[in-house]
């Protein structure tokens, strides 16, 4: 197999064709033969089939002069001339050392002449496919497989060629889909890091202005009065004008509001709530416009995986957050969390920018053999210009979304915006244990969703249908959380009620293999749509939730929270199960 070559100066080693003392000063070696000088042979290294120790073998193409005879070469195209020179490293990397005696050439491909009168059955040389032939003293460092010399020129992309010491190169070298999957996972994380700040910054806020729970509660939920507004238009303008467009929008737009918050809680709190509001707009758009892109660019085969790698960003984003917020409070005060996070969009946006594409079609720089597997036979279809808005709520599986969306939400935003509460006045955590504690839930969160993903994809992978996979899993996602906030009630120990909550919001992110994986799975064409539709739903159960979270606690105790939430969470599981699909029911 012939290997590329990656430019380098720094060493090299004597080629049998550069002149008679270069072939002195090897004599003695084994493998070394001499041959006629000839103006158009090339010597390429490459692994020797079979052979374990890395040792490096040369193919000799002759276009002219006298060759090589069949005992010299044992009627091979082979001979290794530098396995006693070079230590090597083998399976996937080749260091080669070449030098020619050649006239310089113009570095491009060069297409040697035809060896019509070398016909014979001994000869041991093959007409030569056209090869890139580099003019000075190169090192190659390359990937074998990539860079095959045979073919058209055009199969080897000069833009493939990566050079030694580039910090760039895993970026260049990712798949472009992953490259879309790892930018929408950092906009999840920023979208956690704004959200949650408020959980760790409220608690100072609250002592500064003499804030009641009552008026936590609703500026917790002000958050989710935007949220709500934008969850189907930010499907919807998305499936029109794609994902990329709405979702750079929304990150702009939060990053913005994140950082007017300090400025709007000085100037009273009607202000605050309009800009927590307009914080949720943003935000709004951010789940449509990601699941309409993902369902462009992620093939069915790795839908769970990638989904949750990028919902695995939220939960990080939750972990960043509260780890981060309660140190910039001690040392630079609360509205130094606002500023900080907020100023990251930015960083964001402009890599977006360059690397971001709507769709497969859209993108340039995407290979063929990659748009062929992302599109797996099916042809490109148009946006969407109207919404079927009867077919699809027509259909029992999008209603089982919904309403399993709203079970599900109810749960994972009280912990969300009222666990560090909970830690500080159940627990007795101060302000930074209170923070550093909530990480743990929101670490297993990112951990375990992402083993959910691969376990998903590789049942579907083993034949299991896509129907039984989702369900499996929401089941997990929904029983689980159930079962230790059940748990939770019962324990007296700060470590156990820790523990409790971990393992909660460790099952809870086996959803994002189930439900949230489902949109993609019943409707492609409309999934920012089918998301806005059953987010909304989960919107609404943030925004209720959070509320009634504060009366709960006025009038009863944590224990009637939990409740609530374990009762929502077995309903969610009776619906999910009954009527949820994994097949397409939308074209």
């Amino acid at each position: 197999m012939a290997m590329g070559a990656v430019l380098s100066s720094s060493r090299a080693f004597a080629s049998p064709l550069s002149s008679s003392s270069s072939s002195s000063s090897a004599a003695g070696r084994q493998h070394d033969i001499k041959y006629p000088a000839s103006p158009h042979r090339r010597w390429v290294c490459s692994l020797v089939p079979g052979d374990r120790t890395g040792r490096l073998i040369a193919r000799s193409n002759d276009t002219a002069g006298q060759l090589p005879s069949a005992a010299q070469v044992q009627h091979s195209v082979t001979m290794r001339l530098c396995d006693a020179s070079l230590k090597r490293r083998v399976l996937s990397r080749v260091e080669c050392f070449l030098s020619s005696a050649d006239p310089p050439l113009t570095t491009g491909w060069h297409r040697p002449r035809r060896r019509d009168s070398l016909a014979g059955p001994d000869t041991p040389c093959v007409v030569a496919q056209p090869e890139y032939r580099v003019p000075s003293r190169k090192r190659a460092d390359c990937r074998a497989e990539q860079y095959e010399m045979a073919g058209s020129p055009s199969d080897v992309p000069a833009t493939d060629a990566v050079l030694v010491g580039d910090a760039s190169s895993w970026w260049q070298q990712l798949p472009k889909r992953w490259t879309i999957v790892v930018l929408c996972f950092f906009s999840f994380l920023l979208c956690n890091m704004d959200r949650v700040n408020m959980s760790i910054a409220i608690l100072p806020m609250s002592a500064e202005f003499g804030w009641s729970p009552a008026t936590v509660g609703l500026i917790q939920s002000s958050f989710f009065w935007g949220y709500l507004l934008t969850q189907i238009l930010g499907g919807i303008w998305a499936d029109r004008f794609g994902g990329k467009v709405v979702l750079g929008f929304g990150v702009v737009w939060w990053s913005i509001a994140t950082m007017l918050t300090p400025i709007a809680a000085k100037l009273g709190l009607p202000f605050l709530l309009v800009v927590r509001a307009f914080m949720g707009i943003g935000e709004g758009v951010a789940m449509p416009a990601m699941n309409n892109i993902l369902s462009k660019w992620i093939p069915v085969s790795e839908r769970s995986r990638s989904l949750s790698l990028v919902y695995s960003g939220m939960y990080l984003g939750s972990v960043t957050g509260l780890a981060f917020s309660p140190f910039l409070i001690s040392k630079f005060g609360w509205p130094s969390v606002f500023y900080a996070f907020g100023s990251l969009g930015s960083i964001w946006f402009a890599l977006w920018q360059r690397k971001a594409r709507s769709s497969p079609s859209e993108d340039p720089e995407i290979s063929e053999d990659e748009k062929r597997h992302i599109l797996g036979g099916n042809t490109v279809k148009e946006p969407v210009s109207s919404i079927p808005w009867m077919l699809i709520l027509s259909k029992p599986a999008v209603w089982a979304l919904i309403i399993s969306h709203f079970c599900h939400n109810w749960g994972t935003f009280i912990l969300l915006t009222w666990m560090p509460t909970y830690y500080n006045q159940v627990l007795k955590f101060n302000l930074t244990e209170s923070g550093l504690l909530c990480v743990l839930p929101w670490l297993t969160m990112a951990v375990f969703a992402n083993i959910g993903g691969w376990i998903a994809d590789t049942l579907v992978a083993k034949g299991v249908s896509v129907t039984n996979v989702r369900k499996i899993m929401q089941s997990i996602g929904f029983l689980g959380p159930a079962l230790f906030l059940t748990l939770l009630s019962k324990v007296r120990t700060p470590a156990m009620a820790v523990l409790c909550m971990a393992c909660s919001q460790g099952s809870d992110a086996f959803s994002q293999s189930g439900l949230y994986s489902n949109h993609q799975d019943i409707g492609p064409r409309y999934a920012g749509v089918l998301l806005g539709l059953s987010n909304t739903a989960g919107v609404l159960a943030g925004v209720f939730g959070t509320a009634a979270t504060g009366y709960i606690l006025q009038k009863g105790s944590w224990d009637n929270v939990f409740q609530v939430s374990v009762i929502l969470y077995i309903v969610g599981t009776v619906v999910w199960n009954v009527f949820s699909t994994g097949e397409r029911i939308l074209e």
